[in-house]
C-alpha cells in the first residue's frame, strides 16, 4: 500500500471519497428523509434575504441565512427564521441545528431560542465557532 498527499484535489478525486463514505453509510441511513429547502424575502423581483437548510430525518439542519445589509435589524432574518422552522414542524422536525461565527449571528440566533451545544475557539484563526440547536414545538 502506498500514501499519497494531493495538495489540490480533484473534484472528481473528492467526489470518489465522498461516494465512497456515502456507500458505507447507505445501510445506516436508508429512507430517513433528505431534502433540500430554501426561503426568500423578495424586494421588487429581487432577493434581499433568504436562508438555505436542509431537512435530514427529523432534524432541520440550517446551512445559509442571509439579510441584505439594507434591511438588517427590521426583523427580516426573524422572520425567515420562523417560516422555515414552522416548515420543517409540518414536515416532522422536533428540532433544528445552526452554526455560525463571532463575528456574524451568536446573539441573534441565542435570541430566536437557539441553545449553544459546542464552541470552537480560535478558529479558523481568532475567532469562535459555535453550534447551536433549539427543540422545535
Amino acid at each position: 500500500m502506498e500514501f499519497e498527499l494531493d495538495l489540490e484535489p480533484s473534484e472528481e478525486n473528492i467526489n470518489e471519497i465522498r461516494n465512497g463514505l456515502v456507500e458505507h453509510n447507505s445501510p445506516f441511513l436508508t429512507g430517513i428523509d433528505h431534502r433540500k429547502v430554501a426561503y426568500y424575502a423578495i424586494d421588487d423581483e429581487r432577493k434581499v434575504a433568504g436562508i438555505t437548510a436542509e431537512i435530514f430525518g427529523n432534524w432541520l439542519l440550517i446551512n445559509f441565512l442571509w439579510v441584505d445589509k439594507t434591511i438588517r435589524g427590521q426583523g427580516t432574518g426573524s422572520e425567515l427564521m420562523a417560516k422555515l422552522e414552522n416548515y420543517a414542524e409540518s414536515q416532522g422536525c422536533h428540532s433544528s441545528m445552526v452554526d455560525t461565527f463571532s463575528f456574524q449571528a451568536k446573539p441573534f440566533y441565542e435570541k430566536l431560542g437557539y441553545e449553544c451545544q459546542m464552541t470552537l475557539d480560535n478558529y479558523p484563526i481568532s475567532h469562535s465557532r459555535y453550534f447551536f440547536t433549539k427543540a422545535l414545538k
